[in-house]
């Protein structure tokens, strides 16, 4: 066992243990719990939704996927930079002004019962629970993540890895709630930037530099160096598409609706697309420098790429870490999906359907409840070893992308949108995403492998977010054309939220 990265790893989670016990001080009611007062600063808020954001993929599934196709996985990265840049500059303010406007909406299900007026409880129950179903999967794929971790870093079982990762992250989650998952956030982030800076400058200098690095993967096989090779205008358009799933992402929309104004998103979006810029480029950077460096030595796991470089060129100290860098994509995605899981529970369903006059102590007591219960389901789902940390974030990502993305950018940019509507919207999507993924999968043959794409009921590949999204607006328009006109009460709220300046 590696006892050097064994002690750095206790003490970062001693670190993190003493971030959630002060944050547990901090922490005074139930709105502090779940949305921190709305009392989240630009740097904090930017750094932090970075690292919520991009979770254990972009330090092991980004990386083994440019390991493995070459530069041409590069499209993935320019989508979400774009995507997550316009999610900033048009979603971002409204949406922190129009939750507080429209009845200081908490969660998103507040905000989307409250903009709509829905005494019938329909879009809170249909909303809480399509982010129950969507984040267990991108829950599990975080805890695939530290679980290879672990047992790369150690040599224990995977099982054995997957436990101690959960326990960590679900214990400083209960106790610190928002806060702490904010504070945890920004610095697990810091870790993160730094590490994709350090790890791709180091092994460009360890190969001869740049100029040498591509000469050499370009022996090895130029479709490496190809933007194109091995695509589709299909698989382009599904890589790109990643960026239209920014929109609906309830961990990213929250840290909007927790900034202490509208006017701090602008700094915020400027240090967020800092940090997002560089650190996709040394993912991949990561992932193009191991082509060459493993050439003669393929890597059995594509996505311990990063892992391998951690501990074959740096000192065990700095191995070390650099390895908490992957712990801290992980556990500061997982954390904040953790939190947002269990406020559906507690908030938008245990209250908002049964408790009404729930006291806040009762409130906190079943949002923790709900932690536990819903880590337990997601370590289930990981306990596959085969899972890929990618596979499971795309899926969980197209999810969220077709069943809230055209949800909040219509409540928010159309007068026009009805609850009707925006209920199909998130319907429609739900299913399409679900559907579209199990249609598009080619059948196994009697061998064991998996037929061609040609063999499926829909025989071409496609990312299910761009039909789940395409389907999903297309039903809120016709569905609020088509019924009741919204209240003159919800009109003057939106035309309200255009001169607000909060």
């Amino acid at each position: 066992m590696d006892y050097i990265s064994l002690t750095v790893f206790i003490l970062y989670f001693a670190f993190l243990f003493l971030i959630g016990y002060m944050a547990y001080r901090r922490t005074k009611d139930f709105s502090d719990y779940i949305l921190g007062g709305r009392e989240l600063g630009p740097f904090v808020g930017g750094i932090s939704t970075g690292a919520s954001d991009m979770s254990g993929w972009l330090l092991l599934g980004l990386p083994g996927s440019i390991y493995v196709g070459g530069i041409s996985g590069i499209w993935l990265a320019i989508g979400l930079a774009i995507g997550a840049y316009i999610n900033w500059q048009f979603v971002g303010k409204r949406i922190r002004v129009f939750t507080q406007v429209a009845n200081n909406s908490q969660t998103l299900p507040d905000f989307l019962e409250n903009r709509f007026r829905d005494k019938s409880k329909s879009l809170r129950i249909i909303s809480s629970l399509f982010i129950l179903i969507f984040f267990a999967f991108y829950i599990s794929s975080g805890l695939v993540g530290g679980a290879i971790l672990f047992e790369q870093t150690f040599g224990v079982s995977y099982t054995t890895a997957l436990w101690v990762g959960s326990i960590v992250i679900v214990f400083y989650t209960c106790i610190g709630g928002f806060f702490a998952v904010a504070w945890t956030d920004f610095f697990q982030g810091m870790f993160m930037f730094l590490a994709l800076l350090i790890v791709p400058i180091v092994t460009f200098i360890h190969l001869g530099g740049w100029s040498n690095t591509v000469a050499q993967a370009g022996a090895i096989s130029m479709d490496h160096l190809d933007i194109f090779a091995n695509t589709t205008t299909l698989g382009i358009i599904s890589l790109l598409a990643w960026g239209l799933g920014y929109f609906g992402q309830p961990h990213v929309i929250v840290r909007f609706m927790s900034m202490t104004s509208s006017r701090d998103i602008t700094i915020g979006r400027s240090v967020y697309t800092i940090w997002n810029v560089l650190a996709l480029f040394g993912a991949i950077f990561t992932g193009f420098a191991g082509i060459v460096y493993f050439a003669d030595t393929p890597l059995a796991n594509p996505e311990t790429v990063f892992i391998e470089f951690a501990q074959v060129l740096f000192n065990p100290w700095i191995a070390g870490l650099l390895l908490v860098a992957i712990l801290s994509a992980i556990m500061s995605t997982i954390s904040s999906q953790l939190l947002i899981s269990a406020t559906a529970l507690s908030e938008d369903l245990y209250k908002g359907l049964f408790r009404k006059n729930a006291g806040e102590k009762e409130l906190l007591w079943v949002i923790r409840i709900g932690i536990l219960a819903i880590s337990l389901f997601a370590i289930f789902l990981a306990l596959n070893p085969e899972s890929s940390v990618l596979g499971l974030v795309g899926y969980a990502w197209a999810g969220f992308g077709a069943v809230f993305g055209p949800a909040i950018i219509l409540a928010i940019f159309w007068k026009g949108a009805t609850k009707n509507g925006v209920l199909a919207g998130m319907v429609v999507g739900g299913i399409t995403v679900i559907l579209w993924s199990l249609l598009s999968t080619p059948p196994v043959g009697v061998d064991g492998i998996k037929l061609p794409q040609s063999e499926a009921f829909i025989p071409f590949s496609l990312y299910e977010l761009v039909p789940g999204f395409v389907f999903s607006t297309l039903a809120i328009v016709i569905f609020s054309k088509v019924g009741p006109s919204p209240s003159k009460e919800m009109v003057e709220e939106f035309d309200l939220v255009k001169t607000s300046n909060i």
